[in-house]
């Protein structure tokens, strides 16, 4: 017992460690996008109105086909002294039905509105997962680089503790050989702890961006995991040209619209429907008759019918089948049917709309996302321009200090500057890499 109790423990971490996320664990923003679809759930439901849909056009192909059901009845009629009974219609005290009814409505074999409506709809359905699909991976790329640039937040933050500890430790030399007085030891100290409370600050932001992320992108709550720093990638941003055209083709909420356009068109289709006659066949076959059996037993009337006098015979068949055709023509329902034709017709027109509507709104929608990307990606020379002036002004203002020529406001001044000039270089990057994410989602590219 104990040498078993020793392997399992032995084995135990291995075992628990398969359902737990492997340490370390580094993610793509494309990992990120794949894990999202599969564990965030908005994908999920999309996913099951279309199978549901799916099922609607399974039933819409079964109804043009023919239908079997039974039929079982026992009908009690109370007895008068008369074959009847009370109840003349019922022929007979105990009548019994046991049927197969085979039925089918014949013009049902022509019309495909109801299928083709249902096919429509699923198409419909189809393009909002997509839709779906779209929504999830734009907030899983802003979560995404929410990560990195808290990342480089934290890493400039702590690159600046390191500056005004440096900058602390000079004041204390100089102090100590009398050449600064204490205020400026004061200055450097008050900055160096607002340095550290910047670190803690940046690293909290880092935590609260992963746990956003975490819960779209895992099937457990998970936070214990990194990601890849591509701010600093040079992905060529392309034309609005080729941005509109492929966004256009690939557009999800314009297959919706046209989708929609093709489900009322059928809906018309449909409603015009209830101006035909319809046509239905039906076969019975089984029994109809006051002895449950293939043949009665005894005398029984010939006929059938037990009101009727007439000779009797012995084992008079039961089991039998009719077949029977029913034309309904339709002649006057008080306008029910033109009205419906007509509200079918008015959602055909507001679907045309709609499309016209969604076609404007992704042109504008990617227009609108190409000049953000554009305008981030210009403004990068400049923020890394800026970056590189505040960390030269920050270093001749260190000289300038040392020489007796800056006071510590100057330098704590410059400190500043130069961390500011970081953080918003570092945005800038941030700002293309999401812009430049959100167009390629509009495109269908990733």
């Amino acid at each position: 017992m104990n040498g078993k109790l020793a392997a399992f423990l032995c084995c135990a971490p291995a075992l628990f460690a398969q359902d737990a996320s492997p340490p370390n664990l580094v993610i793509k923003v494309e990992d990120a996008l794949a894990r999202a679809k599969q564990y965030a759930g908005q994908v999920e439901s999309a996913n099951s109105l279309v199978r549901q849909a799916r099922e609607d056009t399974k039933q819409a192909k079964a109804a043009r086909l023919p239908s079997v059901s039974a039929f079982n009845q026992f009908i009690y009629t109370e007895g008068n002294g008369t074959p009847s009974g009370v109840f003349v219609a019922n022929d007979g005290v105990h009548v019994y039905n046991e049927q197969a009814v085979i039925h089918q409505e014949l013009f049902a074999l022509i019309r495909h509105g109801e299928v083709d409506r249902a096919a429509a709809a699923e198409a419909a359905l189809r393009a909002k997962v997509e839709i779906a699909a779209r929504g999830l991976s734009a907030t899983i790329v802003t979560d995404y680089y929410a990560i990195v640039a808290a990342q480089r937040r934290l890493r400039n933050a702590q690159t600046s503790l390191k500056e005004a500890q440096t900058f602390l430790d000079l004041t204390q030399k100089q102090e100590t050989g009398g050449e600064v007085a204490h205020s400026d030891v004061i200055k450097a100290q008050i900055d160096a702890q607002q340095r550290q409370r910047d670190v803690d600050e940046a690293s909290i932001n880092v935590d609260k961006a992963k746990i956003a992320l975490g819960v779209m992108i895992f099937p457990k709550f998970n936070s214990d995991f990194n990601v890849v720093d591509d701010l600093d990638d040079k992905t060529p941003l392309p034309e609005l040209a080729e941005a509109r055209s492929a966004a256009a083709s690939t557009s999800p909420d314009i297959k919706a619209a046209a989708a929609g356009i093709k489900q009322a068109g059928y809906d018309v289709a449909v409603a015009r429907y209830q101006w035909l006659p319809s046509f239905g066949l039906d076969f019975f076959y089984g029994i109809d008759a006051n002895q449950l059996a293939a043949r009665t037993s005894g005398l029984t009337p010939a006929t059938g019918r037990s009101t009727l006098p007439d000779y009797d015979v012995t084992g008079r068949k039961n089991l039998g089948y009719v077949a029977q055709a029913t034309l309904n023509i339709p002649i006057w329902n008080w306008g029910t049917t033109r009205s419906k034709i007509k509200q079918a017709e008015y959602k055909e027109e507001q679907a045309k709309a709609d499309l016209s509507i969604a076609q404007k709104t992704q042109d504008g929608v990617t227009a609108a996302a190409h000049l953000e990307a554009r305008a981030a990606e210009r403004q990068l020379a400049s923020l890394q321009t800026s970056a590189n002036l505040a960390a030269e002004s920050l270093r001749l203002t260190m000289l300038r200090y040392q020489a007796g020529e800056a006071t510590a406001l100057e330098v704590v001044d410059a400190q500043n500057t130069l961390n500011l000039s970081r953080n918003a270089y570092d945005d800038g990057l941030a700002r293309y890499r999401v812009a430049l994410a959100s167009l390629r989602v509009l495109m269908g590219t990733l």
